[in-house]
């Protein structure tokens, strides 16, 4: 049996590789996608006070603090029984809004858009921002980079600092918004969403337009069909800072619809020995192992999922494009909400119109009059003991659950962290990819491995956040070779 070993796999946060094992024909016998990093926060958590957290959480990951900072901090308004102001909430939400333009512009630019603005078969060094900064003009990079560095200003004004913000406190928010800052953070917002607009009339130019790329986006290459799972308002609309999760079938039927501290009524989460990532899936339904379809527990938490779980977009112009997208993959409209897109490669159109949707919203935060009140805190009074916070972070739906003792003492910790969801159709979606693009007789290049990558770059995975190594180690081999290539001396660590 053959083995084809694709390691490390390239533009993610984190670590991880793929193994491909194929049969005496040359068919794919089987993949696995393996994460070699032990994740303990949980572990390390307990014992430790309850109101530190939201700044010990949010340093999992340098990419998305903020997510975690605030489903963190949701927890602790739980565990220490107190409502925060409605003008706590408004900052918390435009604080979050502003983190996500920046999280969504850096994957389609940096980690995603690559493989269309440069091409999937363009040589490595090539499928870069660098690479797509010389394909785009300087003009468009400069642009990015300003985005980037203008809401890493609003997040550093509002969270306390520019990377791991530490203004989330239970029950509110430790400063208010001046006059200024607000009307700083609108001229921001605007700028943002023409950004949006822009990069969403680049994604039509680049790989609407453009016909191999429209038909490896429609293809069954990356197609999978399962349940879906985002968070939504009281209208059902996409909300990224709070409401209720709801799940959809793979026919976009409701399936449940709970209160976030309710989630272990309907989520389990499964290991497997060769892997330290963890395996969630629908209790309900039940595990019935890497399968997609109606029987199978797997679900998918991304943002075309959000999209799919969703009647509608809460603003004007992500509407329009939400429209657009489902129109374009010939969605029908049942009870008055579009069947759900299958082809995953639709996560980077739908994480676009998210981008859209967070500077939109961004504006109308931005714009409430509300927003500079100085009421944005509740002093909390008691400890219940158990506290469950949950947002969406862009990779999916971010859990926080705590318990603690009388004093506030940290006994218990679980996370399941967005793209922790997403582990078994990320895996699926390996599989399905090099069953599809690998066949007997098939030259095996750069490039189609590339195709095989891009399965999991969809879901813009986040291995650091999802699983993180205790001791801060990892396995490493350091070959030292001489003048002619050849290995003179071999140095491991194994973690």
């Amino acid at each position: 049996m053959k083995r084809i070993t694709i390691d490390p796999i390239t533009r993610l946060e984190g670590h991880g590789k793929i193994e491909i094992f194929l049969n005496d024909e040359g068919d794919v016998a089987n993949t696995y996608f393996q994460i070699p990093e032990l994740r303990g926060f949980e572990q390390f958590s307990i014992g430790r006070l309850a109101e530190d957290m939201p700044v010990i959480t949010n340093r999992i990951c340098g990419v998305c603090p903020e997510a975690h900072h605030l489903a963190s901090v949701k927890a602790l308004d739980m565990l220490f029984g107190v409502e925060p102001p409605p003008a706590a909430k408004k900052v918390r939400e435009l604080l979050y809004s502003s983190f996500y333009v920046t999280d969504h512009t850096t994957h389609f630019y940096a980690l995603g858009g690559p493989d269309f603005i440069v091409g999937p078969d363009a040589p490595p060094s090539e499928r870069n921002i660098l690479g797509v900064i010389k394909k785009v003009g300087i003009d468009i990079g400069r642009q990015v980079m300003e985005c980037r560095a203008r809401n890493h200003h609003v997040i550093k004004m509002l969270g306390g600092r520019g990377i791991h913000p530490t203004a989330g406190l239970p029950g509110g928010w430790s400063k208010s918004v001046s006059e200024e800052e607000r009307k700083e953070i609108e001229d921001i917002a605007r700028k943002n969403m023409d950004f949006a607009v822009f990069s969403l009339k680049a994604f039509d130019d680049i790989v609407l337009k453009n016909k191999l790329y429209l038909e490896l986006v429609t293809s069954d290459i990356y197609v999978h069909k399962t349940y879906y799972m985002g968070t939504v308002d009281s209208k059902n609309r996409v909300n990224f800072y709070d409401g209720m999760i709801r799940v959809v079938d793979p026919e976009g039927k409701e399936f449940a619809k709970y209160h976030p501290k309710d989630y272990t009524k309907h989520i389990a989460e499964r290991v497997e020995p060769w892997t330290y990532l963890k395996f969630p899936y629908l209790k309900k339904v039940g595990w019935k192992g890497l399968v997609d379809g109606i029987e199978s527990g797997v679900y998918c938490a991304t943002p075309l999922s959000r999209l799919n779980v969703s009647d509608s977009m809460a603003t004007p112009k992500a509407q329009e494009h939400f429209e657009r997208m489902y129109e374009t993959f010939g969605c029908k409209k049942i009870n008055g909400r579009y069947q759900p897109v299958h082809h995953r490669l639709a996560t980077h159109w739908a994480r676009l119109i998210e981008l859209l949707y967070a500077a939109e919203r961004m504006l109308e935060l931005a714009t409430d009059p509300e927003i500079t009140s100085p009421d944005v805190r509740t002093i909390p009074k008691k400890i219940t003991g158990f506290g469950i916070g949950s947002v969406e972070a862009p990779r999916g739906t971010l859990t926080h659950h705590y318990e603690s003792d009388k004093n506030g003492i940290l006994k218990k910790v679980n996370l399941i962290v967005g793209t922790t969801n997403n582990y078994a159709p990320i895996s699926m979606s390996v599989k399905r990819a090099a069953e599809k693009l690998i066949t007997k007789g098939k030259v095996i290049e750069e490039g189609l491995l590339n195709k095989i990558e891009m399965a999991f770059r969809l879901y813009d995975p986040c291995f650091s956040c999802a699983t993180h190594s205790l001791p801060g180690k990892m396995p490493i081999t350091v070959n030292i070779r001489n003048g002619n290539g050849e290995v003179v001396k071999t140095l491991r660590r194994d973690g």
